[in-house]
């Protein structure tokens, strides 16, 4: 019975994760916002961000280190760019 409510709890953060501005955050927002993106990941996002401007796409964020297809398709829906 623990381990249900244990993964009901995991399952239930996930589908409530809120939405960000890959473009405004900072990066412990968006780590804390994004699926798969640490603090790590976060940080290179800004450092991409500050030094070639602001994305355009979701997808461009495949431009940065460490972040695939897979990773933007898991958070496409919470990421904004405006």
């Amino acid at each position: 019975m623990k381990k249900i409510l244990l993964l009901m709890a995991v399952f239930s953060f996930n589908a409530m994760a809120t939405p960000v501005n890959i473009n405004k955050a900072d990066a412990k927002t968006i780590s804390d916002s994004l699926t798969n993106i640490g603090i790590k990941k976060a940080e290179a996002i800004v450092k991409y961000r500050t030094e070639k401007g602001a994305f355009k796409t979701v997808e461009d964020l495949t431009n940065v280190a460490g972040i695939g297809e897979k990773t933007i398709e898991k958070n496409k829906k919470d990421i904004l760019l405006q």
